[in-house]
């Protein structure tokens, strides 16, 4: 009987090709989107899902607010440590310093690594927290002593390529010149997706020996650093409200009068480790990987079920509009003894044979569409994935219910039919199936109508984001970065001066950063005048005399500063104001206490952002290099061009990096950054949700109009002999067109009205986060409904035209 039944839903198939083939295609998009994006949540959500107790391991990160804003760090202060390592909630307190040594030397074999990542100086308790599957060498005793590092599988090789792992074990290691270390261990690298990438860890009690010596052993409660990590594992049972309680109690108690007086505050907070992956706020360990975010995670999988919903309403719109065509049928077999559990049987195996044709297509597209979602996809996302024993299952629950929800009322419809009736000829299509179809059909369009005019609004934002004046040029700047263990600033104006003689470049300065760039540094300033005390956080950016000049900062009043060493400031009009100042002029000659010196303020220049306009801008000055000769803030040589053209620009950049290798003949590293593009990835993610939204509306118009296709021609065909007597009666092309099509552009319509409120408060809500926005247009709007009524009534004339253009004698000769 089973095999009867597929059978018979194949040839039913079959007949029904046009509509069989618009339902495949919008199951088809649907559920390639729901596996993709399925696998992208999935790949996401079992980082770190694999250590031992891993719901009881935290790190401890900063929290800090003054009146205006919130800022986090992922680091502590070290004095932390000693303050909770004995609370009786921990099983164990484990603290790092992340750490890139300019170089790594095995001189047995000549070997250098140059800036390895991923290394830390970690205490004997981080291997407690943190399991590690030893290949050699003691756990219990591994990072006990000073001068001893553990190296993972992969890291050993780099560094003793011929040896196994045992005979690594006692090998030494020389970092940065200075730091003699033995390898007391070696590690299975985790198999496992993780955050916690390190590949190299030193014993914490060689810190001594490096440049943090002074904070290892005062441990200020002052300073806090963002690789400085501390990690807790909680006991069973523990109380975690109790030590986050403590914490707020020492975070206050440690806390200076005036930051209180100012309303600054800082608060050590406990962050779960599966919260890691997901908090932008306090970043992951690899920078260069895009952080994981659950809002946009969430927007994926609203986008992947709205184009499945789509699919699902073609099937029921499409299925139901058929009914009456299959009556006999089913009247035939109530007759012959068929109960309504059994057609409802038939009629639900129908619809999965359909689905599960558009789950094999949609494997197959899926890898396409991993390359087209490459801005969403992880790296290291294979498609391979889709044989984990999980996302199987959930393909499998998938295809189950999407089967139920798009089979399922069909099938009651058509297995209703009283056989009596339909061997009368006495059926209608009825007026709740026909509202039903009519109010999908208006869901299908609004959810396209609101796609359309979010794509319209974003594209408008990341438009005013992208042209927007920053209040500096943008434009023909690179900026050349120092190798990062070099400390001679006698090479730097070298490299400038070499610079100068290339005829293309126009102007050349010696700095640190851009003015916008993602680097932060800030620092307290207070003015005092009277018994008036004013107090400001102070970013701050460095260059020399040509630095200003270059990147075109608009001086408003007073003068640069006299020198490069010389301790004055250029402030910004943003400080001017919260050090309280009215004017530009009265601020001129006033001096500021930063770190208990007195620093004249000799300059103030026009506002500019200094970061994305998703926030404000903040008090800043321009200084100088004030630490020569001990070391220089200057990290990069900045040029400006002469001619843009990309052909000129790409032979100028030929003759800096010629330049460049002159100068520093004994290094490779050598990094390029244009201050266009650094602003451009400010709004990576702007543009990652705009490239969505691209691909939504397009899919979900595709899905909505092939819908709406499907019962025009079921419409047409239905009404073709109304069709030839109002032809014959003499009605006209354009009066026939217009009848066929006013039912379907009402209902589009209805979904236009539908979709502006709820388009326009998605939108509003999102343009929040920014600081500067452009406005919410009402000719988007007008735009997207117009673009919208245009696709259908391209639909509806195709087939309405072929109709109002047939011979009527054709379809009027049987009467």
């Amino acid at each position: 009987m089973i095999k009867n039944y597929f059978k018979i839903a194949w040839r039913n198939i079959s007949k029904n090709k046009v509509f069989s083939l618009i339902n495949i295609i919008g199951l088809t998009i649907g559920l390639s989107a729901s596996f993709v994006i399925g696998l992208i949540i999935y790949y996401d959500y079992t980082f770190d899902d694999f250590h031992k107790d891993g719901d009881k391991i935290y790190r401890v990160v900063t929290e800090f607010t003054d009146p205006e804003e919130k800022y986090y760090n992922s680091g502590i202060t070290l004095a932390l440590k000693g303050a909770v390592e004995d609370n009786s909630n921990f099983e164990t307190v484990s603290e790092f310093y992340i750490e890139r040594p300019s170089k790594a030397v095995n001189k047995e074999n000549d070997f250098t690594l140059k800036w390895p990542k991923f290394v830390i100086f970690a205490d004997q308790n981080y291997l407690d927290i943190f399991q590690y599957n030893f290949l050699a060498g003691n756990k219990t005793e591994a990072l006990k002593n000073p001068n001893q590092v553990v190296l993972t599988q992969t890291r050993a090789k780099e560094y003793f390529p011929k040896l196994s792992p045992s005979e690594v074990v006692g090998k030494t290691l020389v970092y940065n010149d200075s730091i003699n270390v033995k390898v007391t261990g070696v590690v299975e690298n985790y198999k496992q997706r993780t955050d916690i990438v390190f590949k190299e860890f030193i014993s914490h009690a060689t810190l001594l020996q490096t440049n943090r010596k002074i904070d290892i052993t005062k441990r200020y409660w002052f300073n806090t650093n963002s690789n400085s990590q501390l990690y807790v594992k909680f006991k069973e049972n523990a109380d975690v409200a109790s030590v986050q309680k403590l914490l707020d109690d020492l975070a206050l108690e440690h806390t200076d009068e005036d930051d209180i007086k100012y309303g600054e505050f800082r608060k050590f907070k406990l962050q779960s480790l599966n919260d890691i992956h997901f908090n932008e706020d306090y970043g992951t360990y690899d920078w260069e990987k895009a952080q994981a975010s659950k809002p946009l995670l969430r927007n994926l999988a609203l986008v992947a079920l709205f184009l499945l919903l789509l699919g699902c309403i073609n099937f029921i719109n499409l299925n139901t509009a058929q009914a009456s065509q299959r009556a006999k049928e089913i009247g035939i077999r109530k007759t012959l003894g068929s109960s309504r559990k059994q057609l409802i049987g038939q009629f639900i195996g129908e619809a999965f044979i359909l689905v599960l044709i558009s789950a094999v297509l949609s494997l197959l597209l899926s890898k396409w569409l991993i390359n087209v979602f490459s801005d969403f996809v992880p790296d290291d996302l294979s498609y391979q994935l889709f044989k984990s024993p999980v996302v199987i299952f959930g393909v499998v629950i998938l295809l189950v219910l999407v089967t139920f929800l798009s089979g399922f009322y069909p099938a009651l419809v058509l297995s209703k039919y009283n056989p009596v009736s339909v061997m009368k000829n006495q059926i209608s299509a009825g007026e709740h199936k026909v509202g039903l179809r009519k109010f999908l059909t208006v869901f299908q369009f609004t959810i396209a109508q609101v796609f359309i005019i979010a794509t319209l609004l974003v594209g408008k934002q990341i438009n005013y984001l992208l042209t927007k004046d920053m209040g500096f040029k943008t434009d023909a700047i690179v900026s050349v970065f120092q190798p990062r263990a070099e400390e001679e600033f006698s090479k730097k104006l070298l490299f400038a001066e070499k610079l100068k003689t290339i005829p293309e470049i126009k102007q050349v300065s010696i700095g640190g950063k851009g003015p916008a760039s993602n680097a932060v540094n800030s620092t307290n300033v207070t003015y005092t005048d009277g018994e008036n005390i004013a107090k400001s956080e102070m970013e701050y950016i460095n260059g020399d005399l040509n630095y200003p000049k270059l990147f075109e900062l608009q001086l408003i009043a007073g003068r640069l500063y006299r020198n490069d060493t010389i301790r004055e400031l250029v402030i910004n009009e943003t400080l001017l104001r919260s050090l309280g100042f009215s004017n530009p002029a009265e601020a001129i000659g006033k001096q500021v206490e930063t770190n208990n010196k007195l620093i004249p303020i000799v300059g103030v220049m026009a506002d500019f952002n200094q970061r994305s306009l998703k926030s404000k801008i903040k008090p800043m000055a321009l200084t100088g290099d004030w630490y020569r000769p001990n070391f220089s803030l200057y990290q990069a040589v900045h040029v400006s061009f002469y001619n843009e053209s990309s052909e000129n620009l790409k032979s100028t950049l030929s003759k800096i990096e010629n330049a460049y290798q002159q100068v520093y003949t004994e290094t490779d590293d050598y990094r390029v950054e244009f201050m266009d593009e650094t602003i451009a990835k400010f709004y990576n993610r702007e543009q990652k949700i705009s490239k969505l939204l691209n691909w939504s509306t397009g899919l979900s118009i595709l899905i909505s109009c092939l819908g709406l296709l499907g019962l025009v021609i079921y419409t047409t065909n239905r009404r073709v002999k109304e069709i030839g007597v109002r032809k014959v009666l003499g009605a006209s092309l354009l009066q026939i067109n217009t009848l066929l099509c006013k039912e379907f552009l009402i209902l589009v319509a209805i979904a236009f009205v539908i979709a502006i409120p709820v388009a326009y408060y998605g939108i509003d809500s999102w343009l929040q986060d920014f600081a500067y926005k452009t406005s919410i247009s009402f000719w988007v709007f007008l735009l997207s409904g117009c673009a919208m009524i245009l696709f259908a009534l391209l639909v509806i004339s195709a087939k309405t035209l072929q109709a109002a253009n047939a011979n009527p004698v054709n379809s009027l000769r049987s009467e």
